[in-house]
């Protein structure tokens, strides 16, 4: 079925490299067509930049004719030409070229596929072995004209996202976290048929064949792309997921908090919050710069900021509810959630100080504390990056001075930390073991004590220089 788009208020036309467009018509005049597929066509409708174009050739006889034709406008890899795929770079730019083909699945996980490559086959057969009817559409080039066998664009036109099929959607359960991650980033509404289909994938254990590295890329996505990740971590909530598969997260729902600090609900609901204020402030100006590892680091330590509350919440005999320790004993549990999602251990051990300080902005704005404690946090934690973390544990909760968004404690801490020259590290030694041994010392254990105790005097502020730390050290 072709699209005329008529009345609909999107460009009926899409914009393609040119190089697409002079292939498209090479291959036309050998009775060939090229077709957009995937994600392009739908942030077409979707009003999104497009960064990657997918294209499937129909009517071509062999991978090898489609081959030697790339070959003539730039370079082909053939890494993927066994499933049907060529990569081909123009003028730095990456282009997948591929084959109709359908999977038949044969064994566990998703390299369990038999595939068939087949430039025979017809576009709506093709399309079959889609996840969803949004990711199934397809413009062909030449005839600047719209496919869309399975109803895409309305589904788009009602926010909604639906699986194509039962018989191939299964096939690969990574698409139950697709469906989250999709469902997050564009708001879409998840079919009933398509969330019923899901429930029942995750209560038949199908989930478990799939390597965490797949898990932990769609998470990525998650929590980079979805304007509020909350949404898609709500969805995995009811669809079973978090029950079964992260047991640290489930443990904070229903986990009380007081109201006089957390007027908006339990753990879990604070938690979300501060994961959608994360969300939107690796977005702004200041943070959007950093490396996408650099976000990630500051979503997953909010995400664990609080997951010690699940162990260390206490409710007196009058009510009152705390959670003393609660940043100490989060640690273990950041850990046992984060290797269920990754082997990083770098990433993992350089959440664990954001996670464990992440009181100190606010205990510190409160105390009035003096510059010896600011330098011995540096020691500990990055303090700027410590702020981002506990600027969205503040601003995610409902008290009346949350919802004024001015985080008092934080501008206070990094001013502070700013004049003391340690907002992003810790002051440097002002002298090492070399200078010991130019005053004529032989190395010794006794070293370390001597070198610890000027680092001490330094954090106190008694050594502010070079020149007195080596006074210092003369007059011992």
């Amino acid at each position: 079925m072709r699209l005329g788009i008529g009345n609909f208020s999107y460009n009926h036309h899409m914009k393609i490299p040119n190089i697409l467009e002079l292939i498209a018509k090479v291959l036309h005049e050998k009775d060939a067509k090229a077709i957009i597929v995937g994600g392009a066509v739908r942030d077409h409708f979707l009003g999104l930049p497009c960064k990657d174009y997918d294209v499937e050739v129909y009517g071509l006889e062999s991978m090898d004719t489609l081959e030697a034709l790339l070959s003539q406008y730039g370079s082909v890899n053939l890494v993927g030409k066994s499933f049907g795929v060529l990569k081909f770079t123009y003028e730095g730019e990456e282009y997948d070229f591929s084959f109709p083909r359908s999977e038949k699945k044969t064994g566990v996980g998703h390299r369990g596929f038999d595939v068939e490559v087949d430039g025979k086959l017809d576009f709506k057969t093709a399309s079959r072995r889609r996840d969803f009817t949004i990711n199934a559409m397809g413009y062909e080039i030449e005839k600047k004209a719209f496919i869309d066998p399975f109803g895409g664009l309305e589904d788009i036109k009602q926010k909604k996202l639906r699986h194509i099929e039962d018989e191939t959607f299964i096939e690969d359960p990574l698409r139950v976290y697709r469906a989250v991650q999709f469902s997050a980033r564009f708001g879409f509404e998840l079919d009933i048929k398509t969330k019923k289909l899901c429930k029942e994938m995750v209560e038949k254990n199908m989930l478990d064949v799939l390597p965490k590295e797949r898990v932990y890329l769609e998470w990525q996505k998650l929590l980079l792309k979805a304007p509020k990740p909350s949404q898609g971590f709500e969805l995995m909530r009811e669809l079973g997921i978090i029950e079964r598969y992260f047991p640290e997260l489930h443990a904070l729902v229903g986990v009380v908090q007081s109201t006089i600090w957390h007027p908006e609900g339990d753990v879990w609901v604070h938690t979300m919050m501060t994961v959608d204020e994360m969300a939107t402030l690796v977005r702004s100006e200041v943070l959007g710069k950093k490396s996408e590892k650099d976000k990630l680091r500051f979503l997953f330590a909010i995400l664990c900021h609080d997951l010690g509350k699940a162990i260390s919440t206490t409710v007196d005999d009058d009510g009152t509810i705390r959670s003393i320790g609660h940043e100490k004993t989060g640690l273990a549990l950041t850990k046992m959630l984060m290797y269920r999602l990754t082997d990083e251990h770098d990433f993992i051990e350089s959440l664990l100080p954001l996670v464990e300080h992440h009181l100190k902005p606010s205990q510190f704005y409160a105390a009035k504390s003096g510059s010896k404690a600011i330098r011995n946090l540096a020691t500990k934690v990055n303090i700027e990056a410590l702020v981002t973390v506990a600027k969205a544990d503040f601003l995610g909760r409902s008290t009346e001075e949350a919802l004024t968004r001015n985080y008092k404690a934080g501008k206070w801490l990094l001013q502070k930390a700013s004049e003391l020259k340690v907002k992003t590290e810790p002051l440097p030694h002002l002298v090492q073991g070399r200078d010991l041994i130019d005053l004529g010392l032989e190395p010794s254990p006794q070293f370390k004590e001597i070198l610890d105790e000027v680092y001490r005097l330094q954090l106190e502020g008694d050594i502010n220089s070079r020149e007195e730390a080596l006074d210092f050290l003369k007059s011992r």
